[in-house]
């Protein structure tokens, strides 16, 4: 078959066809710089625990008791308090609904703190130990316990330096609560299932770096690999781009 005269085509079709050109190879950089992007974006936040905020928890040493390692713990949300009171007998079972929402009240945390069972509670599933055994702990506080949580004191046999603290509120209820943690000099840790018990220096004689710390090292590895490959992508289509203005305009 012959081929068509380009006088043939009308002008029109010509120009559409340009534009049409035109128009993807407008349109490969951003798809380069979305594909870099998506490659750069932190990943989702993972879920710290069922209701939101995660537990928080602080390690230190009484500096006027090299002895004593206080501990002080929070919950992450209200409702989470009213559902650890529910379990333990201090509020009544209907205060979580059957879709499982939970009828939080504003008293709820006065109950809770006023009772034995609370206590015990924290004292059973937050525990010190250090080189010799368990350190026997005492709460100390839980005034105001939705706000500024409860304090616990261990006192050890004689003056700490580092200590084995294992964290296990909530996770007896819910095995997706998480508790984050913090001690001195910058030390971080976070609690879970399978993750319940942590070493913590007290006295600043060495660092410590967190695990969360060494998993962003491990990870800028692969993160680097993958930012040099979205920008080789990203150079190379800007260079066929260039290319083929290059070539239309000597055209």
């Amino acid at each position: 078959m012959d081929a068509i005269p380009a006088t043939a085509i009308p002008e029109r079709f010509v120009s559409l066809h340009r534009r049409r050109r035109r128009s993807a190879v407008a349109v490969l950089p951003l798809v380069a710089l979305a594909v870099t992007a998506s490659v750069l974006a932190p990943p989702a936040p993972a879920v710290a625990h069922p209701s939101g905020d995660p537990q928080t928890v602080s390690v230190a040493r009484d500096e006027q008791r090299p002895e004593v390692v206080r501990v002080r713990w929070r919950v992450g949300g209200p409702d989470d308090l009213t559902l650890l009171g529910v379990s333990l007998g201090l509020l009544p079972p209907d205060r979580v609904l059957l879709d499982g929402a939970v009828d939080y009240r504003a008293t709820d945390p006065t109950v809770i703190a006023s009772s034995e069972l609370f206590s015990a509670y924290l004292l059973r599933q937050i525990t010190v130990a250090d080189g010799t055994g368990a350190c026997p702990g005492a709460v100390t506080q839980s005034k105001g316990l939705a706000r500024a949580g409860a304090t616990i004191d261990y006192t050890c046999p004689g003056p700490v330096h580092t200590v084995t603290v294992a964290v296990r509120t909530l996770t007896d209820l819910n095995p997706a609560y998480r508790a984050a943690a913090t001690g001195p000099d910058g030390q971080r840790f976070v609690y879970g299932p399978g993750e319940d018990s942590h070493e913590w220096t007290l006295d600043g004689s060495r660092a410590v770096v967190s695990a969360s710390a060494s998993a962003d090292r491990g990870a800028s590895v692969p993160i680097a690999a993958l930012l040099g490959a979205a920008l080789a992508v990203a150079g190379g289509v800007l260079l066929v781009s260039w290319r083929l203005r290059r070539r239309r305009a000597a055209a």
